[in-house]
C-alpha cells in the first residue's frame, strides 16, 4: 500500500471513530434529558397524589365554598391527564403541560387562601403537615424543572454544535424544548384577606 492510501484509510477510520463518539454522546445526552423529564413528571405526580389528601382534610375540618374543592379536583384531573414521553418534548406539548399545571397551581392557591380564613383548619395538625408536604413538593418541582432545563441546555448545545449537528440531523436528534415561566409569573401574587 502506498502512503497516500494509508493516510486516507487513517483519516476515514478517524472520522468513523469521531462520528461514533459523537453519536454515543448524543445518545447519552438524550438519555439525560429523558431522565430529567421523568423526574419532573414524578414530582408533579407526587403533588397530584397529595391533593386528594389535602382536599379531604380541608373537607373534614371546614365547611366552605364547594366550588373551591371542585376546582381543585377538576384541575388535578386535567393536570394528570396530560401525558407524553421525553421523545415528544415539543414546545406545544410542554406548553399544554404547563397550562394544566398552572391551572392546578391556581386552584391550590385559592384553596390555601380559603384555608387561611378558617383558624380551626390552620390549627389542624393534619392540614399543617399536608401543607408542608405540598410546599416541599413545590420546591422539588422547581428543582426538577431547573435540572431538566440544565439537561436540555447541555443536549441542545451538543445537537447544535458542529460537527455533531450533522450527525444529529442524520440520526434524528432534534433540539428539545425548555420549561418556561408561566405567563404573568414575573409579577408577584397579591395576598388579600
Amino acid at each position: 500500500m502506498s502512503r497516500g492510501t494509508i493516510a486516507i484509510l487513517g483519516i476515514l477510520i478517524l472520522i468513523v471513530l469521531m462520528g461514533g463518539c459523537s453519536y454515543n454522546g448524543l445518545v447519552s445526552q438524550d438519555e439525560s434529558v429523558k431522565t430529567a423529564w421523568a423526574k419532573v413528571q414524578s414530582d408533579y405526580q407526587r403533588r397530584a397524589d397529595l391533593i386528594p389528601n389535602l382536599v379531604n382534610t380541608v373537607k373534614g375540618a371546614a365547611n366552605f365554598e364547594q366550588k373551591t374543592l371542585t376546582d381543585v379536583i377538576n384541575a388535578r384531573a386535567n393536570a394528570t391527564s396530560i401525558k407524553f414521553t421525553a421523545d415528544q418534548l415539543t414546545p406545544e406539548n410542554i406548553q399544554k403541560f404547563q397550562e394544566a399545571q398552572a391551572q392546578l397551581n391556581g386552584s391550590l392557591s385559592r384553596l390555601m387562601a380559603v384555608a387561611e380564613n378558617y383558624p380551626q383548619l390552620k390549627a389542624n395538625e393534619n392540614f399543617r403537615d399536608l401543607q408542608a408536604q405540598i410546599e416541599g413538593t413545590e420546591n422539588r418541582i422547581k428543582v426538577s424543572r431547573n435540572d431538566f432545563n440544565d439537561a436540555v441546555q447541555v443536549y441542545n448545545k451538543k445537537v447544535r454544535s458542529f460537527p455533531t449537528n450533522l450527525l444529529a440531523g442524520i440520526f434524528g436528534f432534534p433540539a428539545k424544548a425548555y420549561f418556561e415561566a408561566d405567563a404573568g409569573a414575573d409579577k408577584a401574587p397579591k395576598v388579600e384577606f
